[in-house]
């Protein structure tokens, strides 16, 4: 038990390091970089309509800098040197003079495939909104209305604050009863591989929700039956957790403190509480909405790692009392972690998205 302890104590410091270095906005997805796709069912044909930052479709095609010019500016956009730093703006009067270029641009990115057959498609509309200001598209009948909706844009508009909603048409040779969607847009933008994709699947009348990280290279299989939609939530999920440090360390803690089976779970049921609450309140709004919150509840599960950690170290002669002691800790520090979830998945899916619990 006391290697245990002492193998806990050395994560308490790596923790305490880790939580100081790293960003505090490691639990947030900013607009720029969640994608958002329907697609909608008929008898012979299928429409996507998607959500994307501009940045997505034309940062891979800006020309090379050399040391005494501007490089070539990508397809509807403008460069500009400021305070010795590149910015890229749209470049609106190339927009309408091309509406649907952006749209073709997509459309090259975009694999739709049916029994490994890529279909193409056509552009019906093309909307440019700028970040903050824009439509809601969480729905089928939000999409809908923000590809009819046209928004009035006036320069100066970095593309960077640029988001674009389309419409894509594919025929069929008749009912599509599963297909695989992927995009192979590579935009080599900084934590493109954190990208937030969610794709909402119209075959029936209970939508499938389908969520994916990264640029979707790897296609998203989509089948009118199954649970492929409730796997695609519980596979990020898991990778939300192994790949964030602070869950992994404050796990690891809780764990090893545990001295029999029944303490265990006690202890995963206090996690899952205090995660639930907080995760639901967090994501409904029912939260404080200044600007010191989100800052506030990083700081505070930051300093709960390292809680966890020295928590390993206390015990109590009551058994009963430290088990207690220790599920109403991981509840109440658990308040905290689903608060930063919560908030990575606002951004994502929406209060307004369909089969939202």
């Amino acid at each position: 038990m006391f290697k245990t302890k002492g193998f806990c104590f050395r994560y308490f410091f790596v923790s305490l390091i880790l939580s100081l270095t790293l960003s505090a906005s490691a639990h947030f997805l900013l607009n720029l970089n969640v994608r958002v796709t329907h697609v909608e069912h008929s008898v012979d044909n299928l429409r996507v309509f998607m959500r994307t930052p501009m940045p997505y479709l034309v940062a891979d095609k800006v020309g090379e800098q050399d040391d005494d010019a501007l490089p070539d500016a990508a397809p509807f956009t403008t460069n500009a040197m400021s305070n010795s730093q590149l910015v890229h703006f749209v470049d609106l009067q190339a927009v309408m003079s091309d509406p649907n270029g952006l749209g073709q641009i997509a459309e090259g990115g975009l694999h739709l495939l049916i029994d490994d057959h890529r279909l193409r498609g056509t552009v019906e509309a093309v909307r440019l909104h700028r970040v903050g200001i824009e439509p809601g598209f969480a729905t089928l009948a939000e999409a809908q209305q923000a590809v009819d909706t046209e928004t009035a844009l006036t320069p100066p508009l970095f593309v960077g604050d640029t988001i674009v909603d389309l419409v894509l048409h594919y025929d069929t040779d008749g009912p599509v009863q599963s297909y695989s969607i992927a995009n192979v847009l590579d935009p080599g933008l900084p934590d493109q591989d954190q990208t937030a994709n969610l794709i909402l699947d119209y075959a029936s009348d209970t939508p499938q929700i389908f969520r994916s990280r990264g640029l979707i290279t790897d296609p998203v299989e989509v089948q009118q039956e199954g649970y492929g939609g409730f796997l695609s939530f519980v596979w990020e999920g898991t990778r939300h957790n192994l790949e964030g440090l602070d869950h992994v360390l404050f796990v690891v803690c809780l764990v090893i403190g545990a001295q029999t089976l029944r303490a265990l779970l006690l202890r995963a049921t206090g996690f899952t509480v205090g995660h639930s609450v907080t995760l639901s309140l967090g994501f409904f709004g029912f939260v404080p909405s200044g600007v010191w919150f989100v800052p506030a509840v990083e700081t505070g599960i930051a300093l709960s790692i390292i809680f966890a950690a020295a928590a390993a170290f206390m015990s109590f002669k009551d058994r009963a009392r430290s088990e207690f002691a220790m599920v109403l800790l991981t509840t109440l520090i658990d308040l905290l972690h689903g608060l930063g979830f919560s908030f990575v998945l606002h951004k994502i899916l929406q209060v307004t998205s369909p089969n939202i619990w």
